[in-house]
């Protein structure tokens, strides 16, 4: 076996690169890690604060399939990644946070910036280990890419101390190891075939069966067998947030997205009593959170579930199930070879009802916006807006929202439709993910278009991140909802409390001519006459730089939450 003369930081950046990485979204530490990585080919992304690298990180996992890394400094640079990777692990995203530790001969002697990554770790990561010996490198970074790709993703932290990887000294390492684990998921496992003959059996002879598909979808990559199930069976399939788009929207057989906010202009509002009367739920990568099941009131608990997942701790959190433990992709295709084998007239008798159902559905969705979307008020209707950004936005266009409202607006007003994609942060649904997280989409899919939508608050957290996109050329659309507000805070502080604390209030801003600061496209929207081409004029220029689209928005927009409905306009002041 041939060896090379490698320092400890070449051994550690060659490992990574056999893992297929290409990315490290970083701010120079460790240096010897990154100059190494650097010199192999791997690009680093210098982000301007380290969660929102962890947040491109995120998106990139999501849009390429491959796992990325993000890295640190010890102490407070690396405080900073634990909102990112608390996020990745409540939804599921893998990543590898290289971190760098005190030399281990200053341990616990108060070194500079010295903490106890261990325990800061622990809570949002699924892995975390020190090195220790050089002689281990190698198989300290493969098991890093092991557990954040196996059984449900998630972080995995490896704490690099700096006397291992400052260490100049060149020693022969011999290359034994060949695989690359880059990519997720790593491992794919079906249920016992006994459990899949008995689940088709179940939806063949339901009455009112209903499909209800996570963002584990997307992690298997199933979006085929999804569909496939669809078509086949006639089976109406609902989506949670973060599975939107896994289904077309505009086939007849799709209900839309289901949870807390079947309100007032919701899409699916009218399509409530159709979810509540199924009789057989199939749940696919579905954690059946608050969120998504409106605090565990909208799905019926008179159905029988089955529950399709990777994660055992999942299946039957909140409603018992048939245990369909193992990944999406694989038990679909298994799912649908068995259902193919029985009687399907069933099915096939029932689609009709089911189609017109929800046809019916939507024709009232429509004529319940009307006033919304063809309003003519300034500051304007953000529902005017989405109704344009829904004709503009290209069929291949990946969608992004930040948290809170954003991701109700996406979510309701652009349609899942040809090769969108959608990209939401749920997992936690902290506020600024969406800016950083387009750009991540951006880096995995550099021939795609990519629009996100934040509100003023949301924008705030990470608009420096400009700068980044100007000089790594990152060219988004990052449009900013600007009415002054903290909107969900406000709405949720008046519907418990009736009435709100002065923080839900925040100042006007000039967005747009923060992104001319920054030497980027800046454009302004105040009067409906402005939105098509201001949008016209957006989607033209990010194909040579990022653009931020200012849009001043009425001051109460209301999305579709049954809270706010009961709330009467006489009181928002």
């Amino acid at each position: 076996m041939q060896s090379k003369e490698l320092t400890n930081a070449e051994r550690f950046a060659s490992a990574l690169k056999r893992n297929g990485v290409e990315f490290i979204f970083g701010q120079s530490n460790p240096t010897k890690i990154m100059l190494a990585s650097m010199a192999l080919g791997i690009r680093q992304i210098g982000f301007r604060q380290e969660n929102t690298g962890t947040y491109m990180a995120q998106a990139y996992a999501m849009a390429s399939g491959k796992i990325p890394c993000v890295a640190a400094q010890n102490g407070p640079a690396a405080t900073l990644l634990v909102p990112g990777l608390a996020e990745d692990y409540k939804a599921g995203h893998p990543v590898v946070a290289i971190v760098q530790e005190v030399p281990l001969h200053d341990a616990e002697k108060n070194a500079f910036q010295e903490l106890d990554h261990e325990k800061l770790f622990e809570g949002c990561a699924k892995w975390i280990k020190k090195i220790y010996s050089e002689d281990r490198i190698e198989d300290y970074v493969d098991m890093a890419f092991t557990a954040a790709a196996s059984g449900k993703p998630g972080p995995a932290v490896l704490l690099c101390p700096q006397d291992i990887f400052n260490d100049k000294t060149t020693r022969p390492v011999k290359s034994t190891r060949k695989a690359s684990l880059g990519h997720y998921p790593l491992d794919r496992t079906l249920p016992a075939l006994e459990l899949i003959k008995e689940a088709a059996e179940l939806l063949l002879n339901a009455e009112n069966p209903l499909v209800y598909a996570g963002g584990g979808v997307f992690s298997s990559d199933a979006v085929k067998e999804i569909r496939q199930l669809q078509k086949e069976f006639s089976l109406p399939v609902a989506t949670t947030t973060m599975g939107k788009g896994c289904v077309d929207e505009t086939d007849p057989l799709t209900v839309g997205v289901i949870g807390y906010y079947m309100g007032h202009r919701s899409a699916t509002k009218f399509l409530k009593p159709m979810v509540q009367k199924s009789d057989v739920i199939l749940l696919v990568g579905n954690r059946t959170n608050q969120n998504g099941t409106d605090s565990w009131t909208l799905l019926p608990e008179d159905a029988t579930y089955i529950h399709i997942d990777i994660d055992p701790m999942e299946i039957g959190r909140n409603y018992e199930a048939m245990r369909l433990l193992g990944d999406a992709k694989l038990t679909l295709a298994a799912l649908i070879e068995e259902m193919k084998k029985g009687n399907l007239a069933k099915r096939k008798d029932k689609e009709e009802s089911i189609v017109n159902e929800i046809a019916e559905g939507r024709k009232k969705h429509q004529e319940e916006i009307k006033d919304v979307m063809t309003s003519e008020i300034s500051p304007i209707r953000i529902e005017r807006f989405m109704a344009e950004v829904e004709k503009q936005a290209a069929d291949n266009c990946m969608i992004v929202a930040d948290a809170s409202f954003s991701s109700i607006w996406n979510a309701n007003y652009i349609t899942a439709k040809g090769d969108r994609e959608f990209y939401f942060p749920r997992g936690l649904a902290g506020l600024g993910w969406g800016f950083p997280m387009a750009m991540g989409c951006k880096l995995a899919c550099p021939e795609k278009p990519v629009f996100s939508l934040s509100g003023d608050g949301g924008f705030a957290h990470t608009w420096s991140e400009l700068e980044t996109c100007k000089r790594e050329g990152i060219n988004v659309i990052a449009a900013v909802i600007n009415n002054k507000i903290l909107g969900y805070q406000y709405y949720a502080e008046k519907f418990k409390f009736g009435d709100v604390t002065n923080a839900v209030w925040i100042d006007t801003v000039d967005y747009a001519k923060i992104a001319e600061a920054c030497g980027q496209k800046g454009l302004t929207i105040r009067t409906v006459e402005d939105i098509k081409p201001v949008l016209e004029e957006a989607f033209e220029a990010v194909k040579t730089q990022s653009v931020v689209i200012d849009i001043k928005t009425e001051t109460f927009c209301q999305p579709p939450l049954p809270m706010i409905d009961t709330l009467k306009l006489s009181e928002l002041v």
